[in-house]
């Protein structure tokens, strides 16, 4: 995902899950149009769900939370309704707002970890270090490690096909990647020598 052009800094209480992005001000009433950073809205986005907010340091809303009254679906998109914003005026002061959570106690369905699980965790190839994961990429298609090595930044396909482990009481991960996903290939346009 790019990075946003406002600045801003993420809320530093506990251990949080960052599950959405306020996008563009819908309607007259205060709704706001949402991107969704969860694989669970109905679960994160119900009446009464309470978010921290990530905005710049001369937002009204810095170091304030918000409260959702009602989450809808449009044209397959999900809308908020916020305490609070009541006019469209008021909802474009939240646009580009990042949307926190404290993390619950409870874990991820199997075979699923939240980003900050995998941040920081050894890659290992054939059982040898070849780096550490830096931040996970979500893309449409799939998910992507980013990986630092010594000669730079790898994505690594997030699959169990090229990343069959996840052991995070090691803090490692065990990664079976193509030839020439860490490594430059030989050039096979190169003519043999005589």
């Amino acid at each position: 995902m790019a990075a946003d052009s406002v600045p801003s800094e993420r809320p530093a209480s506990g251990t949080q899950l960052r599950v959405g992005r306020l996008t563009k001000a819908h309607g007259l009433k205060g709704a706001i149009k949402l991107e969704l950073y969860t694989d669970d809205p109905e679960r994160r986005f119900v009446p009464g769900a309470v978010f921290s907010l990530q905005v710049p340091d001369t937002s009204k809303w810095h170091g304030k939370s918000l409260e959702l009254r009602e989450l809808r679906w449009y044209n397959g998109h999900p809308v908020g309704f916020f305490v609070g914003v009541d006019d469209r005026t008021e909802a474009e002061t939240l646009i580009k707002a990042i949307l926190w959570v404290d993390a619950v106690d409870d874990a991820p369905e199997e075979d699923a970890w939240y980003d900050h699980q995998l941040v920081g965790l050894t890659a290992l190839r054939d059982g040898a270090p070849v780096g550490t994961v830096a931040r996970v990429d979500h893309l449409p298609a799939q998910d992507l490690l980013a990986i630092e090595t010594d000669a730079g930044e790898v994505l690594v396909p997030f699959v169990s096909a090229i990343v069959p482990a996840v052991d995070l009481a090691a803090g490692t991960l065990t990664v079976t990647p193509p030839a020439g996903l860490f490594e430059e290939l030989p050039d096979d346009d190169a003519a043999p020598e005589a």
